[in-house]
């Protein structure tokens, strides 16, 4: 028995081919299931990397190394063969190396030049003055225009014979269209460029480029070259200031000494753009390292050692990495919650299924080592038998999540699916070698009347316990500090073994105790199916394991899911305050309210006047006040749930003079219940006295913020300029239609999807009901692996019973009533499991990173709450099943003869 015999593993398999097939196709599952997971998180989290990267514009992810003009004293004949094309290619080639050493580095989107770092104001009486005042341009001498744009008119610029030093009186360039649109500048036109020490160098426009990917880094990673822009005049804020137009005249790649002359501090830059598709989120950490290492270390020290000690190198692609690490930090505990629960209950199915086996082979094995069997060569061939089918199953549940989820990373899955396939492997020989480590022919009875705890199992039930409850508590006190790391991921399935092992040790003392009154009744079905109810298997603790866990993990999941939607939707509200708002730069028209009301969809309309920038008392300080009809304006607030108060608190009594107030805590604080002066944007002013505090209101979304009755304010001020709308379905088209170019329009539901921004949110939300439906569907495969293993017997019972005169009725009563007790403990435990594990963890959990698209959260930290349909449904999915099993095994065992049942019963 010491050598594994291929003969033995043929047989086992031909005598049960049903069984091997159904462990290949629970292990395929499970495997496919298993290395699904890591792929499917790596594919979404490097999906919103990139899509963090797409947002964050050229111009933030670009590493840029500028090298500045030198000063007084310095060799200018070296310094204008430095911005000559053959020295900056040089450069570009030895700091490419450098950079993509760390970095993948798109090389057709990367580039070079000399460009002036501050704008030159021009005087050409032909440029366009939108405030009188003279336009700027900033010059640029870029490699590689043919190649990033087509010739729109004219030609590209470019120069004699002769090399252009810094006392060139004339060079060429080119335009985009869009500035030769903005700026109103043709082929021919010539710009004036003024210098330092000379005259004017003129710069003749000698074409119109298009650009061919103007998203692209070449144009976006300085947007000017691309894009005109209306500049400020610096002034007071708010101040109606002058404006002046920026656009950018690009000369011929080897003209960059020209600008040595200008006014415009020219610099010689090397830009390169990141290759997003190469950057993967696993990543992450030697990415930021790259990073570090270019802007601060050893990556910039080799830089300047290759171009100039005074080399700079600048990105704001370490920023861009902390905000996805951010969001990744703040999901990724949450999904894998699911992952967790789900692993769980897998494995406790594959358990199961092993114990199954081995129930079924008790009689088998027992005899084998009666017969001489060694205890290492039985477990050698139990463990070839399993090997040959779950194996191959296992590659082939791999195989199909890798062709599934293809782009993602092959150790973590491959590694999962070994991890299943190795349990299924080992489950069946380690539970077969513990039962008969001993030499055996019968077992007795397993059941709770004869097989009573051992004190070793019951010190190690309450160590695993104590140690799940204080790593609960551990998890609330870092939640509540703002710390909670992975630990929530394993806190639905510790709360689960907690009930689970309590529950398996209470449940059989009330059942007893209904037992006794039971027997004083007539009829021995009651009394028989609460006396069989209360001898449970001393195993059960695997499939109340299983079933508490998923519940739990359901519970859990429908909390984060309803979280999720419940902040949305909150956030959006306190975005606009209700369904829908119009808000104009100025007063609404008067003719505007009734359009709005008549749109489809619109049942209230309140109309507020706000004055963003009130100025109180002192001088110094501003807030805004909002000026409404005290009555619509609390029905409103009562709606949304925005700071309910009584109309009658903010209507002005006539005759009096000072204005009552509702106001935020922070506004209530600093002017306490004494009267102070606003002035309004009008000039008028108005004195207010704060008499209701709240911490919101559906007309401003601040920290600060005032609301008056508006018949106190004058004519001017109490115009509306904001409409709040309230609707259940408000036609977004027909109200854009209505508002015109009056207001912009908001709505409530746009806003809210505005929140879903990451391709990591969306992921994590599928992950999440995929691993919970996963989890459900385990947990029904394991209560019915707890139903068949007590199939045999019970169907035996049943025939023992016919014989004494049982009719098939009292039979099916029997099973059903005595698989009810232990259906309404899984259920009822799992619910009330499930309950207390959200409202343990809600201190530790904050859904707001998976529900919002921004770090800030206009509705602040969010926790959980019970979610009464995840609680509900799978509660009532346990008892459905676990009745309707034992009603179908009923029926199914009165079609067949007593002896039959008997045989059967006994053989098993």
């Amino acid at each position: 028995m010491n050598r594994v015999a291929a003969p033995w593993v043929r047989t086992r398999l031909r005598t049960a081919p049903g069984a091997a097939c159904a462990l290949a196709l629970l292990v395929a599952l499970t495997a496919c299931l298993a290395a699904a997971f890591p792929r499917a998180l790596d594919r979404y989290e490097d999906a919103s990397l990139q899509h963090d990267l797409r947002h964050a514009r050229p111009d933030r992810t670009g590493v840029l190394l500028t090298s500045a003009q030198p000063g007084l004293g310095s060799d200018a004949e070296q310094w204008q063969r430095d911005m000559r094309p053959g020295p900056l290619r040089e450069r570009y080639d030895s700091t490419l190396g450098i950079v993509a050493g760390r970095l993948p580095v798109d090389r057709t989107q990367s580039a070079y030049g000399v460009r002036t770092t501050e704008s030159i104001e021009v005087s050409e009486p032909w440029l366009p003055r939108p405030s009188g005042v003279n336009p700027q341009v900033h010059l640029a001498a870029q490699e590689g225009l043919g190649d990033h744009a087509r010739l729109s008119a004219g030609r590209l610029p470019r120069t004699s014979g002769t090399p252009v030093d810094v006392d060139a009186g004339r060079v060429e360039a080119a335009v985009t269209t869009e500035t030769a649109r903005a700026m109103r500048i043709g082929v021919g036109a010539v710009v004036h460029v003024p210098r330092v020490a000379s005259a004017p160098l003129a710069v003749h426009v000698t074409g119109i480029l298009a650009p061919r990917d103007p998203d692209g880094a070449y144009w976006a990673t300085q947007p000017v070259l691309r894009t005109p822009s209306l500049v400020k005049v610096p002034g007071p804020p708010g101040a109606d200031t002058d404006k002046y137009w920026l656009g950018a005249l690009l000369l011929a790649p080897d003209a960059g000494p020209a600008l040595l002359g200008t006014t415009g501090s020219p610099v010689r830059y090397w830009q390169f753009a990141p290759d997003t598709g190469a950057l993967r989120a696993h990543d992450l950490d030697r990415l930021n390292s790259a990073v570090a290492a270019l802007e601060s270390g050893p990556g910039l020290r080799e830089v300047r050692s290759a171009v100039a000690p005074d080399t700079d190198v600048s990105t704001d692609l370490d920023e861009v990495f902390a905000a996805f690490d951010r969001l990744r930090s703040g999901i990724g505990p949450l999904v894998t919650v699911a992952a967790a629960g789900t692993g769980t209950v897998a494995g406790v199915v594959l358990l199961m299924a092993a114990g199954l086996a081995a129930d079924r082979r008790r009689a088998e094995l027992a005899l084998l080592r009666a017969r001489g069997a060694s205890l290492r060569g039985l477990v050698g061939r139990l463990l070839a038998e399993t090997a040959v089918v779950a194996v191959p199953a296992g590659a082939l549940g791999l195989g199909a999540a890798l062709l599934a989820l293809p782009g993602a990373r092959l150790v973590p899955a491959v590694a999962a699916a070994v991890a299943v396939t190795v349990v299924a492997c080992a489950a069946l020989p380690v539970r077969a070698a513990v039962a008969h480590r001993t030499v055996h022919v019968h077992g007795g009875r397993r059941d709770v009347a004869s097989v009573r705890p051992s004190r070793r199992r019951t010190v190690a039930e309450l160590t695993a316990v104590v140690l799940a409850v204080g790593a609960v508590e551990t998890l609330r006190r870092r939640g509540a500090a703002g710390q909670a790391d992975d630990l929530v991921s394993f806190a639905p399935v510790l709360v689960g073994v907690i009930a689970a092992l309590v529950l398996v040790r209470v449940h059989p003392l009330p059942l007893r105790r209904l037992a006794r009154p039971a027997g004083r009744l007539r009829g021995v079905v009651g009394h028989l199916a609460l006396a069989r109810a209360a001898r449970t298997s001393v195993s059960a603790v695997l499939p109340l394991l299983a079933l508490l866990t998923a519940l739990t993990t359901a519970a859990f999941g429908g909390a984060v899911l309803t979280g999720v939607t419940d902040t949305r939707d909150r956030a959006a509200l306190l975005t606009t305050g209700a369904d829908a708002r119009v808000e104009g730069t100025g007063p609404l028209p008067s003719a505007l309210a009734d359009r709005v009301r008549r749109t489809p969809g619109v049942d209230g309309l309140t109309g507020v006047s706000i004055t963003y920038e009130a100025r109180t008392s002192n001088g110094r300080q501003t807030l805004p006040v909002a000026g409404v009809d005290p009555a619509a304006y609390a029905k409103l607030a009562a709606r949304t749930d925005l700071g309910a108060f009584d109309a009658g608190d903010l209507r002005q009594p006539e005759g009096e003079e000072v204005l009552r107030a509702l106001a935020s805590p922070a506004v209530a604080e600093r002017f306490g219940d004494e009267p102070f002066l606003a002035r309004m944007e009008d000039g008028t002013a108005v004195t207010l006295r704060i008499s209701l505090v709240r911490d919101l209101t559906p007309a401003v979304f601040g920290d600060e913020f005032v609301v008056v009755d508006r018949a106190g304010l004058s004519a001017e001020v109490a115009r509306p300029n904001v409409l709040l709308l309230t609707g259940d379905r408000v036609d977004a088209g027909a109200l854009r239609r209505a508002a015109g170019d009056a207001g912009s329009v908001i709505l409530r539901a746009q806003e809210r999807a505005r929140y879903v921004d990451s391709p990591l949110q969306s992921g994590a939300e599928r992950l999440y009901a995929a691993a919970v439906a996963a989890g459900a569907g385990y947990a029904v495969l394991a209560l019915l692996l707890s139903l068949l293993r007590a199939a045999p017997e019970r169907a035996a019972l049943l025939a023992r019973l016919r014989t004494m005169g049982l009719t098939r009725s009292q039979g099916r009563r029997l099973l059903v009533l005595e698989s009810l007790p232990q259906a309404v403990l899984a259920a009822a435990g799992g619910a009330l499991t499930g309950w207390a594990a959200v409202r343990l963890l809600s201190p530790g959990i904050d859904v707001t990173a998976i529900a919002l698209a921004s770090a800030s959260s206009p509705a602040g930290r969010t926790g959980l709450r019970t979610d009464p349909w995840s609680l509900g449904v799978p509660t009532v999915a346990v008892l459905v099943v676990a009745v309707g099993a034992a009603a179908v095994q009923a029926w199914w065992s009165g079609r067949r003869g007593s002896v039959t049942e008997l045989r059967a019963g006994d053989s098993g």
